[in-house]
């Protein structure tokens, strides 16, 4: 992920080639004049007057560029990671898409809203970006928090402030052995208990001396913690999926937003099953600006979607299901070879564990992740891990269109207010279902917005 944030090589080579062809026809003259006295022989085979140098420059700077383009579409995996005013605003009238999201999430009511944070597993890293040694600053449930990779190779989350005189642990901190030393002035704390271990300068180290330490996991190459407004110890724990885990399945990407909305709106749309026929039945082609999905110009392209959500039993009550059965549509024709059935698992109010099944497409998962970044912040990610045999166009196009169709939810979910009583008809009585077992994961303690001073009350 770190890669791609560079420029390739093959990108390189080409702008230095493109542009020392400019260069050579912006200088009308050929480099070679100097040499042989004046010899014609480039100039003459030269394309319109412009020196043959320069068009094969440009010819073989244009080649690496489709090349660098066709290698990336082939074999690299698909990363889409948006910012938080990227998707879901309106901009008119002028105004940028950052002045049209500060505008909408100032005038925007957010209704009668349920706690902020539901007690339960969130997502936090990829374990590919934290190497051995390494420690991330990361900006969570209104939280700094210090994620480091010790000496042994265990991850560790704890309190970013040093509890001595405030430093951020996370910047500037070092790992040492299984602990991480405060840039400040070198107090070391433990990660597995938060406790402080040495202090360089003292005769002994204060007993009461520690950080908060959170319960951490890292399955399904993600790193996790856990969150209870009680501080009670997990009750469940995080679903490994073996495939990834042994090999079998092999990351091809994901995709980042982050929506401002309450946490609860967006597994909800699992039980709003009425939406999928209005938002999701135009064809990906159509976009994702829900002004023009419905254009008389992609009618010819539809999915059609058949849904029924249903919460799990002891001892997984903090788990439910969705089944999805999808099925493309092209100039009225039905085309059941892209008919995909896929089963939708969610686990707490984070995580969610989308598996697809198909004897054509071949099998994988997307892990839809949810962490609350500030009360009405979410960071919502999609990671895609999918058979090694299947060539990694198709899991990338699969990412991609679930890309779009979520791109859809996020324009509503920007621009909605919560209604804490909604009026229903019978045919949504799901979603009524689908609040009550939500609930499930607030406690009397849970952190609620407080309008008046607008901070949390824990």
């Amino acid at each position: 992920m770190v890669g791609s944030q560079n420029v390739s090589i093959g990108k390189l080579a080409a702008i230095i080639g493109l542009g020392v062809g400019v260069m050579l026809i912006i200088l009308g003259r050929d480099p070679l004049d100097s040499m042989a006295n004046g010899c014609t022989i480039w100039r003459e085979t030269g394309l319109l007057g412009v020196p043959a140098p320069a068009v094969v420059c440009i010819i073989a700077g244009f080649s690496l560029l489709v090349m660098d383009w066709l290698y990336k579409l082939l074999f690299c995996p698909l990363e889409l990671l948006r910012a938080s005013d990227d998707v879901g605003y309106i901009a008119e009238d002028g105004r940028s898409r950052a002045q049209a999201a500060n505008e909408v999430r100032r005038r925007r009511k957010t209704g009668e809203l349920p706690p902020v944070y539901p007690n339960g597993w969130y997502r936090v890293l990829d374990s590919s970006v934290l190497e051995k040694g390494a420690v991330k600053n990361v900006y969570v449930l209104g939280e700094q928090l210090a994620v480091f990779r010790g000496q042994d190779g265990k991850a560790y989350v704890l309190d970013a402030y040093c509890p001595h005189l405030g430093a951020n642990l996370a910047v500037g901190g070092r790992v040492v052995g299984s602990c991480i030393e405060c840039p400040f002035h070198g107090w070391q704390f433990q990660g597995n208990d938060g406790k402080c271990v040495r202090v360089p300068y003292a005769e002994k180290v204060p007993l009461f001396a520690k950080v908060r330490c959170w319960p951490s996991c890292e399955v399904n190459r993600q790193i996790l913690i856990w969150f209870h407004c009680d501080g009670e110890d997990p009750q469940w724990t995080v679903p490994e999926q073996q495939e990834i885990t042994k090999g079998e399945w092999v990351y091809r990407g994901r995709t980042e937003h982050f929506i401002s909305a309450h946490i609860e709106e967006i597994p909800e749309n699992a039980a709003d099953i009425a939406h999928l026929a209005h938002l999701h039945t135009p064809g990906i082609v159509s976009g994702v600006d829900l002004r023009y999905t419905n254009s008389k110009t992609w009618e010819f392209l539809r999915h059609d979607w058949k849904v029924q959500w249903e919460p799990e039993s002891e001892p997984n009550k903090h788990c439910s299901q969705m089944h999805v059965k999808h099925a493309l549509t092209v100039f009225g024709r039905h085309w059941p070879l892209l008919d995909v059935h896929v089963v939708a698992r969610q686990v707490g109010p984070g995580l969610v564990f989308l598996l697809f099944e198909h004897s054509f497409l071949g099998r994988g998962v997307i892990m839809h992740c949810v962490t609350p970044v500030e009360p009405l912040l979410q960071c919502v990610s999609h990671t895609i891990f999918y058979q090694s045999n299947i060539p990694p166009l198709v899991p990338k196009f699969i990412l991609r269109a679930e890309c779009i169709q979520f791109e859809r939810d996020v324009m509503i979910w920007n621009n909605k207010k919560y209604i804490s009583k909604p009026l229903l008809v019978k045919e949504d009585s799901a979603i009524q279902k689908h609040r009550r077992w939500f609930s499930q994961f607030y406690s009397e303690n849970s952190p609620r917005l407080q309008y008046q001073r607008n901070t949390l009350d824990f």
